[in-house]
C-alpha cells in the first residue's frame, strides 16, 4: 500500500501524494500504486491529445521543451523552501496538490517524448541501471557523491565493509578525455 501498512495513514498518504509521517518525523516506506502503467499514462495521453488535434504540436522537440518548462514550474515550488527538515512531507495541502500536478506534468511530457522517439522507457530504465551499476560498483561508491570518472579505480584495494568506499569523501578529478554520461 502507498505510504506504508497502515490502512489509515497510507490512504492520508496516498491522498496527499505521498509518504506517511510517524510522530516521530520518520519517513514509512512509500511505494506507488499499480496503475495506472507507463504504458496506460501514453496510451491516456495519446488520446487526450488525439481528440484535440494537438498530435501536429507534439514533435519530439515540442514535448522536450515543454518538459523543460514542466521542470522549471516544479523547480519553482522548491525554490525558497528551506534545505532541513521533512520537506514537502510537511507542507500545506495545497503546495502538495501543486506538487504532485507538476510531477505529473513531468510524468506526462516524458512518456509521451519516449513514445514519439519510439523508446521503450521501463526498458531503457532496466539498461540504465545495469549501466549504473557498472560504473557505480558499490564497493567503491558506497557513500560518495563523485562522478563514476571520478572514482577510486578498481585497482584500489577493495572495501569488504559497509562503511565508505576508500575515497567516498573526496572525489579524485576526472581525467580529460575520460568523462562520460551518467
Amino acid at each position: 500500500m502507498p505510504g506504508g501498512s497502515d490502512p489509515e495513514g497510507a490512504a492520508a498518504a496516498a491522498a496527499a501524494g505521498g509518504a506517511a509521517t510517524t510522530a516521530a518525523g520518520h519517513d514509512t516506506p512509500f511505494s506507488f500504486s499499480p496503475e495506472p502503467t507507463l504504458e496506460d499514462i501514453r496510451r491516456l495521453h495519446a488520446e487526450f491529445a488525439a481528440e484535440r488535434d494537438w498530435g501536429q504540436f507534439h514533435k519530439p522537440r515540442n514535448l522536450l521543451l515543454a518538459l523543460v518548462g514542466e521542470v522549471g514550474e516544479l523547480a519553482e515550488l522548491f525554490q525558497w523552501k528551506p534545505d532541513g527538515g521533512p520537506g514537502p512531507l510537511s507542507w500545506s495541502e495545497a503546495e502538495r496538490g501543486a506538487l504532485g500536478e507538476e510531477l505529473s506534468d513531468v510524468l506526462i511530457y516524458l512518456v509521451a517524448l519516449a513514445s514519439r522517439c519510439h523508446i521503450d522507457l521501463p526498458q531503457a530504465v532496466l539498461a540504465k541501471i545495469e549501466t549504473n551499476r557498472r560504473h557505480y560498483p558499490v564497493h567503491l561508491a558506497r557513500g560518495s557523491s563523485c562522478k563514476y570518472t571520478e572514482l577510486p579505480r578498481e585497482d584500489v584495494l577493495k572495501s569488504e565493509s559497509h562503511g565508505p568506499a576508500p575515497g567516498a569523501t573526496e572525489c579524485a578529478p576526472a581525467s580529460r578525455g575520460e568523462e562520460g554520461t551518467n
